[in-house]
């Protein structure tokens, strides 16, 4: 037993380099670890990055939605309202006869006009949802509802500074005398026969001077066959 002892105790040198082998082996060990635990900690941090861009991401997709739903109903109400303002001659035949430019396609605002209203209206969407998801038609129709109205604003400027100076003063007088009888035919304190009896001398009036549209045309004759029936 001593012997072997001994014979250990010759080969005390050799503990050093063992040491320092086994302390690197150590000191290996623990910076992997530490390195794994350095790595788990980054995945672990880009993953509540991720989670972190995903919520805010469709935190802002639901407010750009809310915002677009806004934007959309603000345009279509624009539209609805510039639509009435044109409804207001097509129904009144007494105010288109005041501005006859409202109607006559000869004249480039008044085409102009028409033109943006009939591509407003192609572009307007049936319902707020369908170009929810579509950024570009949402820009299109804005674009087309705004050019709609500054037509229309140029337009009837135009016509009430207008009004009926294009006509030659025969020509005014029987605007003015269509006027009379549209106003006539429409009076239910007048008889049958001279509300008829003005309705027909009221277009012959205007044959050949204005050119209604055919809702206009359609609203009077309505409105003025009512009468007569009544």
């Amino acid at each position: 037993m001593l012997e072997t002892a001994d014979s250990l105790w010759h080969f005390w040198w050799l503990i050093f380099p063992l040491g320092g082998v086994i302390g690197g082996g150590v000191r290996a060990v623990a910076a992997a670890n530490e390195r794994r635990a350095e790595r788990r900690m980054e995945r672990y941090r880009l993953k509540q990055q991720a989670k972190i861009a995903v919520a805010e991401a469709a935190g802002r997709g639901r407010g750009n939605e809310s915002a677009y739903r806004r934007e959309i109903r603000r345009i279509t109400a624009h539209h609805n309202q510039t639509d009435a303002r044109w409804l207001s001659y097509e129904t009144d035949v007494a105010k288109l006869l005041d501005f006859p430019m409202m109607t006559d396609m000869r004249d480039p605002l008044t085409v102009a006009f028409h033109k943006a209203r009939q591509r407003a209206e192609f572009l307007r969407p049936e319902h707020v949802d369908d170009v929810l998801d579509d950024r570009d038609a949402q820009l299109e129709y804005r674009d087309a509802v705004s050019d709609y109205v500054t037509a229309f604003d140029v337009a009837e400027a135009e016509a009430i500074r207008r009004r009926r100076s294009d006509f030659s003063a025969g020509d005014q007088q029987r605007l003015s005398r269509a006027q009379h009888l549209l106003h006539l035919a429409e009076d239910a304190a007048a008889t049958p026969q001279e509300r008829r009896s003005a309705y027909d001398r009221a277009r012959r009036e205007l044959d050949g001077l204005i050119a209604l549209p055919a809702a206009t045309r359609s609203a009077i004759e309505r409105r003025v066959a009512g009468e007569i029936e009544a």
